[in-house]
């Protein structure tokens, strides 16, 4: 038998572990993929003037111009952005870009969670990644509150690696997409649904703010008197409204409290609807199914592939007692139509 030497006993200790074969194997598949990716992107470049114009007729539905931004205080100043709803859909559009959010490592004892957020132009080969560790608490009045439960956990990792996605996405696309994306946005929110004229939009907006305790007085105070109430006022209200049901903001922090002052008009159309309506809740009386809503409609849009949205639809199903029948039929829609992108994709 050999003997084994002193010299032969500090090399092996110096070797580096050899990966099992399964990691072997993924690491190899990862490489693969990436490759074909830019494969693919090379073989099938975008037209520009043809992403252009599908990212334009996106931005012109309601369902993404509703959802395009974001506003949230700080200080004595709200900020308002660009969301990550309008970020993945202009990525969607302009094609041959590759994005997403990673869980690097969680450490359930230490309370916080390594995270890369990542986005790759595969033309250009234009790459933003943002590695961050996001603790396992949120912040409140009463200061900060730890999270134990599974659910809350993957929420706030999810909340805040969209966030870093969001600025990815924007870093790898020009910005005159995504400047004229918004500014199509900002005109389907000015003009609103259907041809209803301007003293019911407002009515119908005063009355969604009742729904989540926000009175008309609140409105007045931060955009004056309803009689001078346009389209710009009525864009910015559904991306406060969508801001605060997301949980961005809350009705106090967006809204200051003033004395009352409607306009003749709109009075009228806001009383004949309250006469059918029940009282207004307060703000404690917020429906839960709104911030459920939310949730789910954020998740669907995140959802990268078929695995991921039927993991969303199978958590939409279980709860789906708690929503009304319109929004549960609004809920499924979006399900379907996500479904559909991806069979096309196919």
């Amino acid at each position: 038998m050999n003997a084994v030497t002193p010299s032969q006993i500090v090399q092996q200790a110096a070797r580096v572990p050899a990966g099992s074969q399964a990691t072997n194997i993924e690491a190899a598949r990862a490489i693969a993929e990436v490759q074909a990716m830019f494969m693919v992107a090379k073989n099938n470049p975008r037209d520009e003037g043809v992403a252009m114009k599908r990212a334009l007729q996106a931005c012109a539905e309601w369902s993404v111009a509703s959802r395009a931004f974001f506003s949230f205080p700080r200080g004595k100043e709200s900020v308002t952005g660009e969301s990550i709803v309008l970020a993945t859909e202009l990525a969607r559009c302009w094609g041959n870009v590759d994005y997403g959010i990673m869980e690097l490592a969680r450490d359930d004892n230490a309370g916080h969670t390594e995270m890369l957020a990542f986005a790759r132009d595969l033309e250009t080969n234009t790459r933003s990644s943002q590695t961050f560790i996001v603790p396992h608490s949120r912040d409140t009045r009463n200061g900060r509150k730890a999270l134990t439960d599974m659910r809350d956990i993957y929420e706030n990792n999810a909340n805040n690696g969209a966030r870093r996605l969001r600025e990815c996405i924007f870093r790898v696309l020009p910005s005159y997409v995504k400047n004229a994306a918004a500014d199509r946005c900002r005109e389907v929110l000015e003009r609103g649904q259907g041809d209803k004229p301007l003293p019911k939009r407002i009515a119908e907006a005063i009355e969604y703010f009742s729904s989540i305790g926000i009175n008309e007085q609140r409105l007045i105070a931060k955009h004056g008197p309803t009689s001078g109430w346009t389209g710009v006022e009525l864009a910015n209200l559904e991306i406060a409204y969508t801001s605060i049901k997301r949980g961005e903001t809350t009705a106090d922090e967006a809204f200051p409290k003033a004395e009352e002052n409607v306009s003749d008009e709109v009075r009228k159309v806001v009383e004949s609807r309250q006469a059918k309506a029940e009282p207004e809740p307060t703000q404690s009386a917020i429906p839960e199914w709104i911030g459920e809503e939310t949730r789910l409609q954020d998740a669907i849009y995140l959802a990268g592939d078929r695995a991921g949205l039927d993991a969303v639809e199978k958590d939409f199903l279980s709860i789906k007692a708690k929503f009304p029948d319109d929004a549960a039929k609004r809920l499924q829609d979006e399900i379907d139509a996500k479904f559909r992108e991806f069979a096309e994709a196919e």
